[in-house]
């Protein structure tokens, strides 16, 4: 895949932003800013940068309980994110939904969510959509290893097979689902390995990888708008925090293993990657990580002067 050194500079642009975000909200929530539970995106960058970067603008996304990365890279401003999680009325979701519920249909992101699995059968919904109204959109959906699990999952895309829907499955297989490792929760090597089971096309992705997972999202999206069908996206990464905010990072997993992760953080390989083609050097790199950190201050002040929903806006929106 051809990719322009100004659109590799973008690429590690938004997945700077997506690192620095988490880790400002991680400072927020310790400082009692934030509310409920946060779901951090370290580690994963480039998968949902990759992805995202192979989309059209009104694309929809579908994501999952870790979903700022992929709303960032959609498009989403950090500030109205910043103020969802702070509860402000500025929020994409009026403050009301938090770090799980965060919507923003205009940028076709049709909701984080804190069901595991609960997008799967969403993005059936939007590729059929966009089927019946002959749009050209396709519908990418984000979800983990233990949803892989779930009965949706199977449902989902044997039904997205059978249309054949404009649907770019994409499970980012960070090896745990909490402190469950893979291995011991099925004996699937890859779940890439499922799709011809279902008549789609499956393929595995260095998910630390930017460039691979642009590539090959890029090939089922055209794939899935020519009316092929969906393809099922096995994104091979890991999270280098805990699962929650508050959550150790050992104990279910060596010290080892989590050092060689680090070791191929996304953001540390397309960053050195740049500099042997000559693209980047020290100083443009540091000066990109000032520009995210600058935007997350930014976002940060944004939603501590935003104001709180007023008492009423509670019984707003609500179906009964």
């Amino acid at each position: 895949m051809d990719v322009s050194d100004t659109r590799k500079i973008e690429l590690l642009r938004t997945m700077l932003l997506i690192r620095h975000f988490e880790l400002g909200t991680e400072v927020q929530h310790k400082l009692g800013k934030i509310p409920g539970a946060l779901h951090f995106y370290i580690g994963e960058e480039a998968t949902a940068t990759g992805v995202c970067a192979a989309l059209k603008p009104d694309d929809y996304l579908l994501s999952t309980h870790r979903g700022h990365g992929h709303c960032i890279a959609k498009g989403a401003e950090p500030g109205r994110i910043m103020a969802e999680l702070f509860g402000k009325v500025a929020g994409y979701s009026r403050g009301k939904g938090g770090s799980m519920h965060i919507f923003a249909p205009k940028l076709g992101i049709l909701g984080t969510n804190g069901i595991v699995g609960g997008g799967l059968a969403l993005a059936a919904g939007a590729g059929l959509h966009a089927k019946l109204q002959k749009t050209g959109q396709v519908a990418a959906c984000f979800f983990g290893d233990g949803a892989a699990n779930n009965g949706t999952f199977h449902e989902a895309i044997n039904l997205a097979g059978v249309w054949r829907l404009p649907v770019l499955f994409i499970c980012e297989n960070n090896l745990y689902a909490t402190e469950t490792a893979v291995s011991t929760a099925t004996l699937t090597r890859s779940f890439a390995d499922r799709a011809p089971g279902y008549g789609i096309p499956g393929e595995i992705v260095d998910g630390n990888d930017v460039l691979d997972v642009c590539e090959k999202a890029a090939r089922a999206a055209a794939r899935a708008r020519s009316g092929d069908g969906p393809t099922l996206l096995e994104a091979k990464t890991y999270r280098t925090c805990g699962h929650y905010a508050g959550h150790a990072e050992g104990g279910y997993r060596s010290k080892e293993e989590l050092d060689a992760w680090r070791a191929r953080d996304p953001i540390r390989l397309f960053s050195r990657r740049l500099m042997e083609e000559g693209i980047l050097d020290p100083e443009s790199f540091a000066r990109l990580e000032e520009e995210a950190k600058a935007k997350v201050e930014d976002a940060i002040q944004f939603a501590t002067e935003s104001p709180f929903p007023a008492p009423e806006e509670a019984l707003e929106h609500v179906l009964a």
